[in-house]
């Protein structure tokens, strides 16, 4: 199982948006990342900083900010979740979701948050995420008025 440190994760979204401006080759992975990352102009400037600090900044709530690289992971991770249908039927809720919300982008945001309270819940219970509980909270939220 790929199990990336903190630093390889900041390292790989700076490279890839280094290499996105310079015109350079991407790999797979790093073409959707650079997609989601020019959807985030926000977090341009942190991914700019090929010196580092934005790679070793600590991105805290408390300050009132969100982490670009765990933004961005996991934007990664619900579009993989895509591509293959895991949970079987994220992608109808995630296709409904989007014509309810008007964009692909907001139901993504919006499938990050059902993605965060599980992930919450399994680290507070200390038990591995639910997959079926996830996926019904996405679906509440693609079935809202």
């Amino acid at each position: 199982m790929f199990n990336p440190s903190r630093d390889e994760v900041r390292r790989f979204f700076i490279d890839t948006w280094r290499k996105q401006r310079a015109g350079e080759i991407l790999t797979p992975l790093e073409a959707i990342a650079a997609d989601w990352i020019v959807e985030h102009p926000e977090y341009h400037e942190a991914l700019a900083d090929t010196e580092g600090s934005g790679a070793a900044a600590d991105y805290s709530p408390e300050r009132g900010q969100t982490n670009p690289f765990l933004h961005l992971s996991m934007h990664l991770a619900i579009s993989e979740q895509l591509s293959i249908d895991q949970p079987p039927g994220i992608r109808a809720a995630h296709e409904r979701l989007a014509a309810r919300l008007g964009s692909t982008h907001d139901a993504q945001h919006a499938i990050m948050e059902c993605l965060g309270e599980t992930i919450w819940d399994a680290q507070r219970n200390n038990v591995p995420p639910d997959s079926d509980a996830y996926l019904a909270r996405i679906e509440r939220r693609a079935s809202r008025d």
